[in-house]
C-alpha cells in the first residue's frame, strides 16, 4: 500500500500482507461467495500478515526465484586474493565473473555465477527481493580491451525475453559505443561500463582497481582508469 512516513513525511509503500501461492490453490477460492472470510483466507494460504498493519509495520515479502534452469558454479572468493590495486583487464576470465557476483551481492543483490555452458551467454543471475522493483537480472560480464558490439547488448535483450527475467545487465572493463546507449533502456538492459564499474569497486567493496585498457575510450579522462 502507499502511504507517508509519520517521522519523515516521505512517501512509503510498506509490506503488509505477503503470501506465495499456487494457481490451483488459488483457484479453490470462492471469491464472490458473501461468507468468504478474507482474514481466514490468508491464514489458509500460509500469508505472512503485518502484525501491526495500522502502524504500517512492514513484514518482509515472500519472494522465491527458480534457478533450476541455470547450471550454478561453486562459490570462489577472489576478493581476499586480490592485490592492493588489480587490473582487472588482467584478472583471470572467472575470478572476474566472482568479483563481479560479489559486487552485486556487496549492492543488495543475491547473486550466483553461473558455470561455463551454452547457457546463452549468461555469466551470472542476479535477484532483487524488493516486492515492487525487484525480480530475476540476467548478467554479462565482458572484460575486454575492446568497445562491447551492439549485438551484445540486442543478444542480453533476447536473454532477458526467453528468461522472462526482469532486466539484463552488461557489466565491462571497456565501453559501449551510441547504439548499445540508445537500444539498452528501451529492451531493460542496464549498461555499466569500464568508470562505472570502477568507481562501484570502490565505493561497495573498497577496491581501488586499475583498467588496462591500451587507449582511453572516447570521453574518458586518465583518472578513469588508473
Amino acid at each position: 500500500m502507499r502511504a507517508k512516513d509519520g517521522a519523515t513525511g516521505k512517501a512509503i509503500e510498506p509490506c503488509l500482507i505477503s503470501v506465495r501461492v499456487s494457481r490451483e490453490s488459488f483457484a479453490e477460492l470462492v471469491l464472490d461467495e458473501p461468507e468468504l472470510d478474507p482474514v481466514a483466507s490468508l491464514h489458509h494460504l500460509n500469508a505472512i500478515v503485518s502484525q501491526h498493519p495500522y502502524d504500517l509495520v512492514p513484514v518482509r515479502p515472500v519472494v522465491t526465484f527458480d534457478l533450476s534452469r541455470y547450471k550454478i558454479a561453486p562459490e570462489r572468493d577472489v576478493v581476499a586474493g586480490l592485490d592492493s590495486r588489480p587490473d582487472l583487464v588482467a584478472m583471470d576470465p572467472i575470478d572476474f565473473e566472482h568479483l563481479i557476483r560479489r559486487l552485486f551481492e556487496k549492492i543488495g543483490l543475491k547473486s550466483w555465477v553461473t558455470q561455463a555452458s551454452r547457457d546463452d551467454g549468461i555469466d551470472a543471475v542476479a535477484v532483487n527481493e524488493e516486492p515492487l522493483i525487484g525480480g530475476l537480472c540476467i548478467i554479462q560480464a565482458k572484460r575486454t580491451k575492446n568497445v562491447v558490439s551492439a549485438e551484445t547488448v540486442r543478444s542480453v535483450a533476447g536473454v532477458v525475453n526467453d528468461k522472462g527475467a526482469s532486466k539484463g545487465i552488461v557489466v565491462t572493463t571497456a565501453w559501449f559505443g551510441r547504439a548499445s546507449w540508445d537500444f539498452a533502456p528501451r529492451k531493460r538492459v542496464e549498461l555499466i561500463d569500464g568508470r562505472h564499474l570502477k568507481a562501484l569497486l570502490l565505493e561497495h567493496l573498497g577496491i581501488d582497481a586499475l583498467i588496462g585498457l591500451p587507449k582511453l575510450p572516447p570521453n574518458w579522462q586518465t583518472r578513469d582508469v588508473s
